[in-house]
């Protein structure tokens, strides 16, 4: 499956962004999805993951009740919601797919990247 990420841009602190991410090329209904951020001189990190069934969230602490992670599987299509940002959620945000959930949170397995979007909080 081929990730196309979009939706990011600059925003003052307390802001809010929606990210988007089109599947191709692939039964997206199949797989986990999640999404990752790197920040500038730091690791990918992990952000937020769904089930592909349950639909179960599953997010980073510090995310918690600000992001949303949705999918729509008719559009194959990921998104993250991401309400009152602060300026330590700047980071280029990456989409993820993955067939196995217990690797979804692993950015070191994961099988399925997209090409990252920039999200820029200013203070």
């Amino acid at each position: 499956v081929q990730l196309q990420a979009s939706g990011g841009g600059l925003v003052q602190a307390g802001g809010s962004l929606r990210l988007s991410c089109a599947a191709s090329e692939g039964s997206f209904n199949t797989y986990h999805v999640g999404w990752f951020r790197q920040a500038p001189g730091k690791e990918r990190e992990f952000v937020a993951a769904s089930h592909l069934t349950t639909r179960t969230p599953f997010y980073k602490d510090s995310v918690k009740g600000r992001f949303t992670i949705s999918r729509d599987n008719t559009k194959s299509t990921m998104y993250l919601q991401m309400n009152n940002l602060k300026p330590e959620d700047t980071a280029v945000y990456y989409c993820a797919a993955d067939s196995r959930w217990a690797d979804i949170a692993n950015a070191g397995r994961i099988a399925y990247w997209g090409q990252g979007t920039l999200v820029t909080v200013s203070s």
